[in-house]
């Protein structure tokens, strides 16, 4: 299981962009994270004309098979969707894995037994402005 954010593990930050402007002003080989909107799609075209890894938060499972199949590296997906997505991405072997956003430890032993890919604390997202 993947955790980002957690204050016992290092790992990679994601950098939250609301434009192409913002990519700049994050670190060489960040992953850039942004929420699945239409007005964001020539974001993730330049990423991905870029190599650039990305997260996309989704709020559907209809969101969910358009980042897969935009090439998002890490979807992101609130609890309730969780063991849904999860499934979905199994069935049809995404290569994108599901990530779940938590708020205390507690909730990581749930998100385990879920068979959930992922789990992002809050401190694991930069607000870049």
């Amino acid at each position: 299981m993947l955790l980002f954010g957690h204050r016992f593990i290092k790992s990679e930050k994601f950098y939250h962009v609301s434009d192409i402007d913002a990519i700049v002003q994050t670190p060489p080989a960040s992953i850039i994270y942004l929420e699945f909107e239409e007005k964001n799609l020539d974001i993730i075209e330049y990423l991905n004309q870029n190599s650039i890894k990305f997260a996309l938060k989704v709020q559907n499972v209809t969101e969910l098979i358009y980042a897969s199949a935009l090439g998002a590296s890490y979807i992101h997906v609130e609890q309730k969707l969780a063991k849904t997505a999860q499934k979905i991405a199994e069935n049809y072997l995404f290569d994108a894995k599901i990530l779940v956003h938590i708020e205390k430890e507690e909730e990581i032993e749930e998100m385990a037994l879920l068979g959930i890919d992922g789990a992002v604390f809050t401190e694991a997202i930069v607000k870049i402005a």
